[in-house]
């Protein structure tokens, strides 16, 4: 097998990913994602996970709509939760040793988050799936993920995206003129707006100097073939 380019990685997964057609979580899904990590894992690559919450709960919706802004995002922090445990429950089913970790403590159902423990399972070979964002609200879970890729020292932060393998001048769903970036350095993603992440994560991992891969989820095989060191979807660095 080829030696991987990078030794520690943090996945983020919108939740949307998760969603099938008629299913708020499809099955067929978290099957899918689960292979793919487990293609990772052959590598001696370790793993974390973050995910959001947006096929079950649409906090801005609802704050649109009149209600409180803390509570809307406590609301989608639930919803990461539950999230995790679908995910954790497929990779299980293939054999993978995993740890959910939350930033809400919910002793039942997950650990709570503890970075030293969480670096220590992913030693041991256990994928980590990081729940309930940074714990707090009016932070993202793509604030989250950065927050976590700099705590547990990942490598780099893939960052996956629906029907989109990468970053483009502006939406390709819509713009047939759009063209997609091979590399951008953060202040450029930054100063064109563009869609890597929300502004407030993507300057953190400006500060923290941790680069950011973003591909199309859907496409089979593609984070081992990150891993690996094939040029996919967009990366964003320093320079």
């Amino acid at each position: 097998m080829n030696e991987p380019r990078y030794r520690r990685i943090l996945i983020k997964m919108s939740g949307e990913a998760l969603a099938g057609e008629h299913d708020i979580v499809s099955p067929e899904q978290l099957d899918f994602f689960a292979r793919q990590v487990e293609q990772v894992l052959q590598h001696q690559v370790q793993v974390a996970l973050v995910l959001g919450g947006g096929n079950i709960w649409r906090g801005q919706r609802a704050i649109a709509r009149g209600m409180d802004a803390a509570q809307s995002h406590y609301m989608g922090m639930l919803a990461t939760i539950i999230n995790a445990l679908a995910m954790q429950d497929a990779l299980e089913r293939r054999g993978i040793d995993t740890r959910a970790m939350t930033a809400i403590q919910m002793d039942e159902v997950a650990e709570p988050y503890i970075r030293r423990r969480a670096i220590r399972h992913m030693e041991k070979g256990r994928v980590i799936i990081l729940a309930a964002g940074t714990g707090n609200p009016y932070f993202t879970t793509d604030s989250a993920a950065a927050l976590r890729a700099a705590e547990i020292h990942a490598d780099i932060i893939l960052m996956a995206k629906n029907q989109v393998d990468g970053v483009y001048t502006s939406d390709p769903r819509r713009d047939p003129t759009a063209t997609k970036f091979d590399t951008l350095t953060y202040m450029e993603a930054l100063n064109r707006g563009l869609a890597v992440m929300d502004s407030t994560a993507l300057t953190f991992c400006m500060d923290n100097n941790i680069p950011i891969i973003v591909f199309n989820a859907a496409e089979d095989g593609i984070i081992e073939r990150i891993v690996c060191g094939d040029q996919v979807g967009t990366l964003v660095h320093r320079d």
